[in-house]
């Protein structure tokens, strides 16, 4: 429990669904960052705009979170980036609507055309190889609204400062200390990029944490002294850690 803001429990309520997803992230972002208010989103006219120009309907739930926090590039785009309407594209293959790009465009992130019409799609993700000819659509997540709470997250690791650090080499002891002292969340295993290495998400006392299948872990505290205790369970060569 931070601040009256149940983590675990609003998080296992927002992978059911859209609605509970937009309202894990209100709860999240209010908490952990600075709380979302009416300017943070685009307006519908940007959405029609972009539907005209593309000719399609974006599904209900891309156009909800889109005029929940589209224009908040600190939850969104502090290292992939989340395309705002007016960038969104058909690939050139005509079979996604591309909405995110991986910061070194490695990676694409789109929701397949004809699946369109559904209100919250599956996302894919397409890696940007060598062989072209070997390049596909690959399932990432199965609901466009878990993708964006993946977004949040894992972008909220990515805000630089403080309050957030890295560990590389995360050995098996390391992912035990992890397991035995952190919570695991609700949120269903996915691929990192293109790769097949399951990441997973843990809560510790005020800190946030990823695993990626033990080859990294990323942190964010909502205090410095937070994330300092979880330097401590969990040793290692941390990135940030200057004590």
């Amino acid at each position: 429990m931070t601040h009256g803001f149940d983590m675990v429990r609003s998080l296992a309520a927002g992978v059911e669904g859209r609605r509970g997803a937009w309202e894990f992230i209100r709860g999240f972002v209010a908490n952990w960052s600075e709380p979302l208010d009416d300017d943070d989103g685009w307006g519908e006219a940007d959405l029609v705009a972009a539907e005209e120009r593309l000719g399609v309907r974006l599904p209900l739930a891309l156009r909800e979170v889109y005029l929940l926090l589209g224009r908040r590039r600190d939850l969104t785009s502090n290292h992939d980036v989340l395309l705002g309407p007016s960038e969104l594209y058909v690939d050139e293959a005509g079979e996604a609507l591309v909405f995110r790009h991986e910061n070194q465009g490695a990676a694409s992130w789109g929701i397949l055309l004809d699946s369109l019409v559904d209100d919250d799609p599956a996302v894919f993700i397409r890696a940007d190889l060598a062989d072209k000819a070997a390049e596909c659509w690959e399932s990432w997540l199965e609901r466009l609204s878990l993708c964006f709470i993946e977004i949040v997250l894992s972008e909220s690791l990515q805000a630089g400062g403080e309050l957030c650090d890295f560990l590389s080499d995360f050995d098996d002891h390391g992912v035990d200390l992890l397991e035995q002292n952190c919570t695991r969340l609700a949120f269903p295993t996915y691929p990192m990029g293109e790769e097949e290495h399951p990441i997973r998400w843990f809560l510790g006392r005020d800190v946030l944490l990823r695993d990626d299948d033990g080859m990294a872990l990323l942190a964010r505290g909502r205090t410095e002294a937070a994330l300092d205790v979880v330097r401590g369970l969990l040793p290692g060569e941390w990135l940030n850690d200057h004590r």
